[in-house]
């Protein structure tokens, strides 16, 4: 551990980036795994310049996401990257993924909104003109991001009876890109995972969020690479149910990507 001195003399205490790398021939893997995102800008007291190159963290979300608060835990330096021969490329991180969510007011309330807004009633009506409406469950489908690859779709789908095949498992590991409890009535996290064996490897992003006594929501995304291919192929389901229906599996849309190598 370092000892770092922000702005006002103040000493925070900032754990190092763990990562690790590994190569999977023609496949290069990374992660890196660090602190959550620091809740104001640690160069200035008046936050860095929109023309400043060398902003901060903070600053560069804050600047980035037109979101008026963001998750309680962002993790900007948990970052899983996947490269093929050297020229294409696959991240996975939480700036891009809170770019997906929405700025605009969604049809979705607790399920103690209206007594809240009973006992609230001579403020409730300043308090929706005030705050600005944007998505609070921080939904994204986020696929990951793709740079140095020829897209194209297809009817194939990842066979998962390969998956389910006992095989050793050469590397793992589980990324949180961050996480909201919603302010105790639930909870919102997006997470990547990878797996690495013998014959292939899989990945799996996964946005979850649970509104207490409401809905349930899960936006997943699959990477499926077998070694000795030429293409890898993802998938997308999104999937919610409210509670009362929760004996139901209901997928709203499903879509499968090729991607040629």
């Amino acid at each position: 551990m370092t000892t770092v001195k922000i702005h006002g003399g103040i000493d925070i205490l900032r754990l190092p980036v763990n990562q690790e790398e590994h190569t999977f021939p023609p496949w290069y893997l990374k992660y890196t795994q660090s602190h959550i995102l620091h809740s104001k800008c640690s160069r200035s007291t008046n936050a860095c310049g929109d023309n400043d190159v060398d902003a901060c963290q903070f600053c560069v979300f804050n600047r980035t996401l037109d979101l008026p608060h963001m998750p309680d835990m962002v993790f900007p330096n948990n970052v899983l990257t996947l490269k093929y021969n050297d020229k294409a490329v696959i991240e996975f991180n939480a700036l891009d993924a809170l770019r997906r969510v929405s700025n605009g007011k969604i049809n979705l309330q607790l399920a103690c909104a209206e007594a809240w807004k009973e006992s609230r009633s001579e403020s409730s009506e300043y308090l929706e003109e005030k705050i600005k409406p944007f998505d609070w469950t921080f939904t994204t489908d986020y696929m990951g991001t793709m740079t140095g690859f020829v897209v194209e779709e297809t009817i194939d789908k990842i066979d998962v009876n390969k998956l389910k095949q006992k095989e050793k498992i050469l590397f793992y590991h589980d990324l949180t890109l961050f996480e909201d409890e919603l302010h105790d009535n639930g909870i919102a996290v997006c997470s990547v995972k990878i797996r690495v064996m013998p014959s292939s490897f899989f990945v799996l992003l996964r946005y979850f969020l649970r509104v207490d006594n409401v809905m349930l929501r899960i936006n997943d995304t699959r990477l499926f690479y077998e070694f000795g291919q030429d293409f890898l192929l993802r998938e997308f389901t999104s999937r919610e149910a409210k509670v009362q229906d929760l004996h139901f599996s209901s997928i709203i849309g499903t879509a499968c990507t090729f991607y040629r190598t």
